[in-house]
């Protein structure tokens, strides 16, 4: 059973990860064991990092990327999760969220391989975008109940725009089995409120500004019980020339995504959701995302470049400037 917060005290805890770092925020019991706290928090994002990392060569996500095409391979629980939740997600949007990006990834310079785009590369990885191919949906196949997923055809997969939500859920879990009612955790644009402060409000949160010089607050939304994720073009960009290519690859066409989304927020129950959804959006663009996003019944606002300046286009809280509460 949770602990009472009948006199809690508000605790700050943090670490690296990913190549970035987790923070968790919360109001625990005064009896709270704070270095056991840190270190379970710190071992849960550690497992998402080893199990699904591209950057890790002995990855279980590298494991399956590595292995021939039609072999089972053996995988945790817990990367089948995220994996189900991936092609599900891969399949409503019509590819726009794709889990087998790798390729092209790495072949524009945003992954493990290089470090800046290899037109080589780029072409053989486009020579390999769905419109040669078996959707990824169809072509990973997954089986839950005996741990494992072989390929039917060749891909490389990268969870890099759904990993960092699955983590942000599992330090969620992390703080309910050690008796914290009220959280907010943290991890790069991914968030998740446990519950709302000891006090009764919600968790402030500041929904950012496309701005790539500088970080600067668009908005506030107000979390209770509730997840939000934003995918942007503004923070992880390569300059070419006179062109900025967004890190995010839109696997139908074969490149990074260009259209006039510079980010997209999306509200959910687990940030899984809300990341990979996010991401969807922001490739999907506006027309295509708004009607994604409508017929899924989703809450996102939409940051648009527009002439010099940004429009806004929101859906569900997002669309009358109402504060957004899970509760």
């Amino acid at each position: 059973m949770p602990k009472t917060c009948s006199d809690p005290r508000r605790l700050a805890l943090h670490g690296p990860t990913m190549g970035t770092r987790w923070s968790v925020t919360c109001d625990a019991a005064p009896d709270t064991d704070v270095q056991a706290l840190q270190t379970a928090l710190a071992a849960a994002v550690q497992q998402v990092d080893a199990q699904m990392s591209p950057w890790l060569p002995g990855s279980d996500l590298n494991r399956l990327n590595h292995a021939p095409v039609g072999a089972w391979v053996t995988l945790p629980a817990e990367i089948l999760e995220v994996l189900v939740c991936a092609l599900d997600v891969c399949r409503l949007s019509a590819g726009a969220f794709d889990p087998a990006a790798g390729a092209l990834v790495d072949a524009w310079g945003f992954g493990a391989v290089r470090d800046a785009p290899d037109a080589e590369a780029i072409r053989t990885a486009t020579s390999a975008a769905p419109v040669a191919r078996t959707p990824t949906y169809e072509a990973l196949e997954l089986d839950s109940g005996m741990l494992r997923a072989r390929k039917h055809a060749p891909m490389h997969l990268d969870l890099c725009g759904i990993a960092k939500g699955y983590a942000v859920d599992r330090m969620a879990d992390v703080l309910r089995q050690n008796g914290v009612p009220h959280a907010l955790v943290a991890l790069d644009g991914e968030l998740r409120a446990v519950g709302g402060q000891a006090d009764g409000q919600p968790w402030a949160v500041a929904v950012e500004s496309p701005e790539t010089c500088r970080r600067a607050v668009h908005s506030v939304v107000e979390l209770q019980d509730l997840a939000v994720a934003t995918s942007g073009d503004y923070r992880h960009y390569l300059q070419v020339g006179d062109a900025r290519l967004a890190h995010t690859m839109d696997t139908r066409r074969g490149a990074p995504v260009r259209n006039e989304v510079a980010s997209v927020t999306v509200l959910a129950r687990q940030c899984m959701h809300a990341d990979a959804w996010a991401t969807a959006l922001l490739v999907a663009g506006p027309g295509e995302g708004l009607a994604l996003a409508q017929r899924m019944g989703l809450e996102a606002l939409w940051m648009l470049r527009r002439g010099n300046g940004l429009v806004t286009l929101g859906l569900g809280r997002f669309s009358s400037g109402a504060p957004a509460s899970g509760a």
